[in-house]
């Protein structure tokens, strides 16, 4: 449980500690400007670390420290006042755009302590990437909940316990449950709508450009967008292993020679890198000489699907994957 203290202290003691500050539509479902503080008795939880967190009442001024926290508010009816790389986030979770008020405060997995502390939040929700160092100076003047980036071994179990836990420290225990619902009733009716491509073989990825070289990030069962497109019925296609945390493989254009015959899915974004299958691959011989590529069975998924995010913007990646994989 963590405590509160006047702002002045801790602004001094940052100030001993020496820190300074870093940085970087459709309407949502259920999204709804946060008011004043609810009443209420107070919530009591555990957060990832297996820290017990109390509240005296349902979070109100809430600030975010990774875009999947922030889209849980949103879309659970609960604007931040702060989340970190506002820029980046509107670019890659539009389904959860954020109000104009929202304050950038700083970068992802380094933000900047007392742009946060400014803004004194009821609570910070973060993900487990954020150094302990800085959750413990947050912890000086507010509340942390801090939930897991993600988990290879049942990713979408855990979009679902992020979603209730959020829910929970918002007061949004029903919304919470409602999108859970509605998530598990997306994925049923996508795969009844792809009934007779049950077992394609599919592989998604995304990319980006590093030292002149197209690197490529095929999403393996273990990330979230695999294991909601297995769930669709299909079959992944990439069967090398990715990271412990987001399913994440690693290869190059040469690697994808070994998939052989499946549909290819994959996401960029205009807005951050653009698309280096449509460019610096539009003239490579390997990514030519694909059998997927051959047969013009690669799709781009619209921008600003976070595949990342939490049950809304999956909601979002099924329309999109199966108005592609419907697709005359």
């Amino acid at each position: 449980m963590t405590t509160r203290v006047p702002l002045a202290l801790v602004a001094a003691v940052l100030a001993l500690l020496g820190l300074t500050a870093c940085g970087t539509t459709e309407p949502s479902p259920g999204a709804a400007p946060a008011g004043p503080p609810a009443a209420g008795s107070p919530i009591t939880l555990t957060d990832a670390r297996g820290t017990t967190v109390t509240l005296p009442a349902p979070a109100r001024r809430v600030v975010a420290l990774e875009w999947n926290v922030a889209e849980h508010a949103v879309t659970l009816g609960v604007m931040p006042v702060g989340v970190a790389d506002v820029a980046g986030y509107q670019k890659w979770a539009s389904v959860a755009p954020l109000d104009a008020s929202v304050r950038d405060v700083g970068v992802r997995g380094e933000p900047s302590v007392d742009s946060i502390a400014a803004l004194r939040p009821d609570l910070v929700l973060a993900a487990d990437e954020v150094p302990a160092a800085a959750l413990g100076q947050i912890q000086a003047f507010a509340p942390v909940v801090v939930v897991p980036g993600g988990r290879a071994g049942d990713p979408l179990g855990q979009v679902k316990a992020n979603t209730t836990l959020i829910g929970q420290a918002l007061g949004k225990d029903a919304a919470a449950a409602e999108q859970i619902r509605a998530l598990d009733a997306t994925i049923a009716d996508g795969r009844a709508r792809l009934a007779g491509q049950a077992g394609q073989r599919f592989v998604f990825a995304d990319g980006y450009v590093e030292a002149g070289q197209v690197s490529i990030r095929p999403f393996t069962d273990g990330s979230q967008i695999g294991a909601v497109t297995t769930a669709l019925g299909l079959v992944n296609a990439w069967t090398e292993p990715g990271d412990a945390t987001y399913g994440l493989a690693q290869t190059d254009v040469e690697g994808l020679t070994r998939v052989g015959d499946a549909r290819f899915l994959y996401i960029v974004n205009d807005g951050d890198g653009g698309d280096p299958f449509r460019t610096e691959l539009a003239g490579n011989a390997v990514w030519r000489s694909l059998p997927f590529v051959q047969t013009d069975r690669v799709d781009r998924l619209p921008d600003g699907i976070w595949v990342f995010g939490g049950p809304v913007s999956l909601q979002r990646y099924v329309g999109a994957a199966v108005g592609a994989l419907t697709r005359t």
